[in-house]
């Protein structure tokens, strides 16, 4: 089988799906998405010839860049191409607010969330969320540009900073949780591995800031619901983060499309690249 690996770069999960798809016999191609072009009609169709296409990264660019590349997506899965993950999935996911939505309307349990363009508007949120909040990029991952805000005075000049320079203002309600959180790894409606990440001394439990990780059984509830999740927003391939509250009680932090894998392969034993590759491949 002949497998596309789109992403914007050959970085070490790239290289990992490459060694997988070779071990199990198939033959992938690394495609560059800021390198695709297309035409209509007679045109040759972009990503002709493959019998599927893992997204692995949707690198950054302009409105139109990144828009033209999900169309491609889309054009593709329309003429049968398997795209692991949907283009739709993706396009959820890559958007915090859009994911917490589809979260919410599943009856997921998820911290309350507000987004807002006027400082104004976000400082009145601010205090319905508790006044502690944690302020997230609508665009982000591995928890970059992430800030917990706690003081109303460094809320409203932080609000007008992102108002003045036209971001939104995501911020939601900070949940006391005891150190750490959980990672589900799904794939084709199971969780096929789980790790508890432990912060290092901080609030934040991403292993991109210096977390650390063990492995994790989890309960069948708990699957459960990393799999409703997974399911809410459409992904049949998902990293979904559950946050444990004050109470025991679990959130729903973060559904991701793509989601990484080097840390989980190494903390569970097991071979997430080839796992992809085989659902991938059908």
């Amino acid at each position: 089988m002949r497998i596309a690996i789109l992403s914007g770069g050959t970085g070490w999960h790239v290289q990992d799906l490459l060694r997988a798809a070779g071990d199990l016999g198939h033959r992938a191609e690394v495609i560059d998405f800021r390198t695709l072009a297309a035409g209509v009609e007679a045109e040759p169709a972009p990503l002709a010839g493959f019998d599927a296409a893992i997204v692995r990264t949707v690198p950054a660019g302009s409105l139109e860049q990144v828009v033209f590349r999900m169309d491609i997506l889309h054009a593709a899965a329309g003429r049968g191409l398997r795209v692991v993950n949907p283009p739709r999935a993706v396009e959820t996911c890559v958007d915090k607010y859009l994911t917490n939505v589809r979260l919410a309307a599943a009856g997921l349990p998820t911290p309350p969330t507000h987004v807002a363009q006027r400082a104004d508007d976000a400082l009145e949120a601010f205090a319905r969320l508790g006044g502690d909040v944690v302020l997230k990029p609508v665009f982000g991952a591995e928890g970059r540009g992430m800030q917990r805000v706690g003081d109303p005075e460094l809320a409203w000049r932080t609000f007008r900073v992102l108002e003045q320079t036209g971001q939104l203002i995501y911020q939601q309600r900070f949940v006391r949780h005891p150190g750490h959180d959980l990672r589900a790894f799904v794939i084709g409606g199971k969780v096929v591995a789980a790790m508890r990440r432990v912060s290092a001394g901080d609030w934040r439990t991403n292993v991109a800031q210096g977390g650390t990780t063990v492995r994790e059984e989890l309960s069948d509830a708990t699957t459960s619901l990393a799999l409703r999740a997974a399911d809410a927003v459409g992904c049949p391939v998902a990293g979904v983060d559950l946050l444990p509250g004050p109470g025991g009680e679990l959130f729903v932090i973060e559904v991701n499309a793509v989601p990484g894998w080097r840390a989980l392969s190494a903390t569970c034993g097991l071979d997430v690249a080839a796992e992809l590759v085989r659902f991938a491949a059908g």
